[in-house]
């Protein structure tokens, strides 16, 4: 008898790998059945995890952090054994802030270029009493700590010389096309979406931010892992095997035919195609250009929940909820990624498994090999815009460079 797992999503390209994990048959082999709940805001995802409604969820990281510790909400803990993808997102203006900062036609902007037009523009803009209005998918997302990462190294404040609101990703488009948000950051399809209506211009991609950022995680209660441990590791086992069915181009054009069908992102299977492929159209009417990893689902271990990369999504929180650092805190912010419930899912399989549970963060090395069971792991630079890196040794001393 097959066990079954309910599972909450946004639509999303990222929601991909349990998607097709059931539809290629993948989870049927590892004895599980799978439903699939879609909503249109991360706040009800994470309800109907917390209530009990579903099983797990796709979730945005650094949520499933705050929701651990308690900000914004009484503390419930939940765990991430399975990290869905890395990066996946771009920066999308409105055609007019893109043509005021200069933004290239035909290719994405470099980081610091952009974001040095864009520190003249809010400038020029608030000596006639207006702020610049971005908008992301939620106050505890990646998308708001790279867009504040970005926009602080530029030396653009942003809660200062800025407005960042929260919008649901598939209203990006009709909040651009409203006026009612200048620019926004937002997985895919949803900024291929507001290009093709006319209403915005991809200047950057995240990845170009941090090269190998934490995106979207597998989440469930603490809880819920305790009960359904073997259920969810065939869960980590079916989505490995998805993920590379997903990221072989011979499966791109049937797999997005799947994920834009009415009962998952149900939007354009081209748009979808263009995210799998690593190609995107930057401005209404433009040939698509080709950025290479935009979407990063399966090799260099890409599914490992590395600690260090909630350590560094938990710095990101201290330095802009304000709040202190605190040794306590951060301790249960690095629990929340599970690397040994993935290492136990996956033993025997011959997938290669990181001996190591944390790395540096934005190592500026071209490879760095990792020590693995059965072998190593290359992986490729994984830096950011600004060349700072993230040593999860001295969370203090890497908090207090950026105040610096």
């Amino acid at each position: 008898m097959s066990e079954h797992l309910t599972i909450g999503f946004l639509p999303l390209v990222d929601a991909c790998l349990p998607i097709l994990a059931a539809e290629h048959g993948f989870a049927a082999e590892e004895g599980l059945e799978l439903a699939f709940v879609r909503d249109v805001s991360w706040a009800t995802v994470l309800d109907r995890l917390l209530y009990g409604h579903s099983d797990a969820a796709h979730l945005l990281a650094p949520l499933a952090i705050a929701t651990t510790l308690g900000r914004g909400r009484p503390a419930q803990p939940l765990v991430a054994p399975f990290v869905l993808g890395l990066n996946g997102n771009a920066i999308t203006f409105s055609p007019e802030l893109a043509q005021a900062v200069g933004a290239p036609q035909g290719k994405l902007g470099d980081p610091l270029a952009i974001g040095q037009a864009l520190a003249v523009e809010a400038k020029r803009l608030a000596a006639v009493g207006r702020k610049l209005r971005f908008g992301v998918v939620h106050r505890y997302s990646s998308h708001n700590y790279m867009l504040r990462y970005w926009l602080a190294a530029c030396g653009i404040a942003p809660d200062l010389d800025v407005e960042i609101v929260t919008v649901a990703p598939p209203f990006v488009a009709d909040a651009l096309a409203s006026g009612e948000i200048d620019g926004s950051c937002v997985g895919e399809p949803w900024n291929s979406v507001a290009v093709e209506r006319g209403v915005g211009r991809i200047v950057l991609a995240t990845a170009q931010i941090w090269r190998r950022g934490v995106e979207k995680v597998l989440a469930l209660r603490e809880s819920r892992l305790d009960e359904r441990r073997d259920a969810i590791e065939a869960l980590i086992r079916a989505m490995r095997k998805a993920g590379a069915h997903f990221v072989d181009p011979a499966n791109w054009q049937a797999n997005a035919a799947i994920l834009a069908g009415p009962r998952y992102l149900d939007a354009s299977a081209e748009l979808i195609l263009r995210a799998i492929s690593d190609r995107l159209v930057l401005a209404q009417g433009s040939a698509a250009i080709h950025y290479p990893d935009f979407m990063f689902q399966h090799r260099e271990a890409a599914n490992f929940p590395w600690v260090s990369q909630a350590e560094w999504l938990y710095t990101q929180m201290v330095r802009w909820d304000g709040t202190g650092f605190e040794p306590d805190e951060a301790e249960k912010a690095a629990r929340v990624f599970r690397p040994d419930v993935y290492r136990s899912a996956l033993a025997g399989t011959g997938d290669l498994l990181p001996g190591a549970s944390s790395k540096v963060e934005g190592s500026l090395d071209r490879t760095t090999a990792v020590t693995a069971q059965q072998g190593t792991i290359v992986l490729e630079q994984n830096s950011f815009f600004d060349g700072r890196s993230f040593d999860p040794d001295d969370l203090p001393g890497y908090l207090a460079s950026l105040a610096g």
